[in-house]
């Protein structure tokens, strides 16, 4: 077994995930065997939902229905039309104050450029993840972020519009975020329901997360159980000591 394979069924198993752990990678070169992109993407973060169950490659012109994403993701050879899809894309938004023109400067971008990103099941990745999504609900988010305030040594980020932008912004810092999406993953994604967040991982700390996630949701289960217990006894009219109710879980 790969240590990618090992680390998705860490990550399934520990936070018992109902999708597997997507890995995202940036390159100049396709590695042999992992097919193109076939098919007509209307946004960037559809490709998330896609690599769930395949391995692909894509490049600016499959990007091409999404400026903002090629953007955020700084995909080199863009098609000609790209600025001004992404002029007018942010006109409109700032059109609905949805967006101002001093917010636009703050959208992370990726800092290196790429031609190719990759995308797929992270238990089958051919190269080294620069970035592994995770779709979350609240409890498991719980545990991500009591994770990453250990790892990284902070509170993680939780970000809003772009959903694309948690991407650069977790590979250029080096550290866990959390994105509730955006109006338009939502509406591209049938995956990031109203109860699902989406996390992202820093493919070069992948080991440590992994580690730390087994820890805190071990300890998680077991502290729920000793919670629950205090609060059935506070119902009861009960007032049992921490020790007496810790001796109760062994």
């Amino acid at each position: 077994m790969s240590d990618y394979q090992r680390q998705a069924n860490q990550l399934i198993t520990s936070l018992d995930l109902s999708l597997p752990p997507v890995a995202v990678a940036f390159c100049d070169v396709v590695p042999n065997n992992v097919p193109d992109f076939d098919g007509l993407a209307p946004a960037g973060c559809t490709f998330w939902q896609e690599a769930a169950t395949r391995t692909f490659a894509t490049s600016a012109r499959d990007h091409a229905l999404c400026s903002v994403g090629i953007h955020t993701h700084n995909l080199s050879e863009a098609p000609a039309s790209q600025q001004d899809e992404l002029q007018a894309t942010l006109q409109a938004m700032v059109g609905l104050d949805y967006l101002r023109e001093e917010e636009v400067a703050a959208i992370p971008v990726l800092q290196r450029e790429a031609k190719h990103a990759l995308y797929g099941p992270l238990a089958e990745f051919p190269i080294d993840p620069d970035v592994v999504l995770l779709f979350t609900h609240a409890r498991q988010g719980l545990i991500l972020s009591e994770v990453a305030a250990r790892v990284d040594r902070g509170i993680p980020p939780a970000m809003g519009r772009p959903a694309c932008a948690v991407v650069p912004q977790v590979l250029n810092h080096g550290h866990a975020a959390m994105s509730l999406g955006c109006c338009g993953a939502r509406a591209y994604l049938d995956v990031l329901s109203d109860n699902v967040a989406l996390w992202a991982l820093p493919g070069s700390k992948l080991a440590q997360y992994c580690e730390q996630i087994e820890v805190f949701a071990r300890a998680n289960k077991t502290l729920t159980v000793f919670h629950e217990q205090r609060r059935k006894d506070a119902e009861l009219g009960k007032r049992p000591t921490v020790r007496e109710s810790l001796q109760r879980l062994s």
